[in-house]
């Protein structure tokens, strides 16, 4: 009797799978017969900002189409997935962490910021991907390389690399100044954006008004952590390195990296608005939209983004990326340093159950079926600024031989490995000597990442 019943039931899980690949819908992916579960199963995707993940009640036709494919990947495998949130911008990684200690049978995966991504694989916590398949185009290799071992990916992401740090500008504030702004578009498009040039025009805009002695117009502000790291990574140095070995070192010692950061110096002691005695850390977001600041360098997110810092900004900005110390002809390139939120799968599960999660997470990734349209990223941001910051900077920035990867994060947060001991220092020290300071500390830190 027992085998009449399980003769049956196979022949079932065959008829429904026969079924379900003559109904596969027009552009949808073909059926994996081997993840259609027997019994149901519920994945469950945590980020930091999805909320509670509730469908929009009144969904435009291409978000009908998304809920729609999602409702046939359900339908077909017998699962359920959900995309919600599980903890903020500062907690997602203790939520995955706390979970990898008192697993409840759940099947999870967790998308965490960056900066914590490398503490959780080199701890342990995320788990190998193992031979999983990242051949389709939708996979963003970087990140795959960034967080893989020994050819094993334990981080993912899909799609191009999102643009980071870039050099915003006030229109008004550099027409006024004797500056075409379109000028810097040109130069970027042929290469000769450059430190100089860009200095040039600090200089120019930089004024006491009112001969008071005191600066009433600046050429610029913003994140000079951001102002730094660009300016070391346009200038081909970095931060830590892997040796002929695989072994990771603190590279921040090379001539690259401290000319760099000597250049940065000096844009802020001469040209930099600073933070006020009485102004928080980020006083620089309100004090650029006052328009007495012609430059701006920060991250895209603050401008290119929907209800981003700068949509309620009166004056008209552009956005190019940060220059390069040489013309782009002599070997230099425009770039940004990623910094991609990423997927991770805790390590609790066995092999079968990690692929299935991975099988489950690709579905749930892939672009809406109808609307793979390769210019679905530009989304409005024509409507925050003008069609060159976004057809030619941002446009350009997503490509992926314009990213670097700043491998400070497979030793902790940028703030936490070079905080206090570089970057928050630089404006009132020697960089060269605050590296020689620290490099005891970043090579124990090497070590220990170059021990597990």
């Amino acid at each position: 009797m027992k085998k009449l019943v399980a003769l049956l039931l196979a022949v079932l899980m065959l008829s429904v799978s026969f079924a379900a690949l003559a109904e596969v819908p027009e552009g949808y992916p073909e059926i994996n017969e081997a993840m259609i579960q027997a019994e149901p199963k519920t994945i469950t995707i945590y980020d930091y900002w999805s909320g509670d993940g509730a469908r929009v009640a009144e969904p435009n036709d291409e978000q009908q189409a998304q809920y729609d494919y999602r409702d046939w990947i359900e339908a077909t495998y017998n699962v359920k997935i959900e995309q919600k949130q599980g903890g903020d911008w500062g907690t997602c990684a203790q939520e995955m962490i706390d979970f990898y200690g008192a697993a409840d049978g759940s099947y999870r995966a967790y998308i965490i910021e960056p900066g914590k991504v490398g503490s959780l694989v080199a701890s342990g916590y995320a788990a190998s991907w193992g031979d999983y398949d990242f051949s389709n185009e939708k996979w963003n290799q970087a990140t795959i390389a960034a967080w893989s071992k020994n050819g094993e990916a334990y981080g993912v992401s899909t799609g191009a690399t999102e643009p980071r740090g870039c050099l915003y500008f006030n229109k008004r504030v550099l027409e006024e100044a004797g500056i075409d702004w379109n000028t810097i578009y040109d130069m970027q498009a042929e290469g000769t954006w450059t430190w100089d040039v860009f200095e040039g025009m600090l200089k120019q805009i930089t004024k006491d008004v009112d001969n008071d002695g005191v600066n009433d117009i600046w050429g610029m502000l913003g994140s000079g952590d951001d102002m730094y790291v660009l300016s070391v990574f346009s200038n081909k140095g970095s931060f830590f390195d892997f040796d002929e070995n695989g072994k990771l070192y603190p590279s921040m010692n090379s001539q690259e990296t401290i000319d760099a950061l000597t250049w940065a110096k000096s844009l802020m002691d001469n040209y930099f608005y600073k933070q006020p005695a009485d102004g928080n850390w980020d006083y620089y977001k309100a004090a650029w939209k006052q328009g007495f600041c012609g430059f701006y360098v920060y991250q895209t997110y603050g401008g290119f983004n929907d209800n981003s810092e700068m949509a309620d900004m009166e004056d008209e900005w552009g956005c190019v990326a940060w220059p390069v110390p040489k013309p782009v002809s002599e070997g230099y390139d425009y770039i940004h340093v990623m910094s991609e939120n990423t997927t991770l799968i805790p390590n609790v599960y066995t092999a079968e159950e990690v692929q299935m999660i991975a099988f489950f997470i690709d579905l749930w990734t892939n672009p809406t079926p109808g609307y793979d349209d390769e210019f679905a990223w530009i989304g409005n941001k024509y409507n925050f600024t003008d069609e060159r910051a976004v057809d030619e900077t941002y446009a350009m920035l997503r490509e992926a031989d314009h990213a670097r990867d700043n491998k400070v994060v497979l030793l902790g947060t940028q703030n936490d490995v070079l905080g206090s001991s570089l970057l928050w220092g630089i404006a009132g020290g020697d960089p060269a000597a605050l590296i020689e300071a620290g490099m005891p500390a970043w090579q124990a830190l090497c070590d220990t990442y170059n021990a597990k």
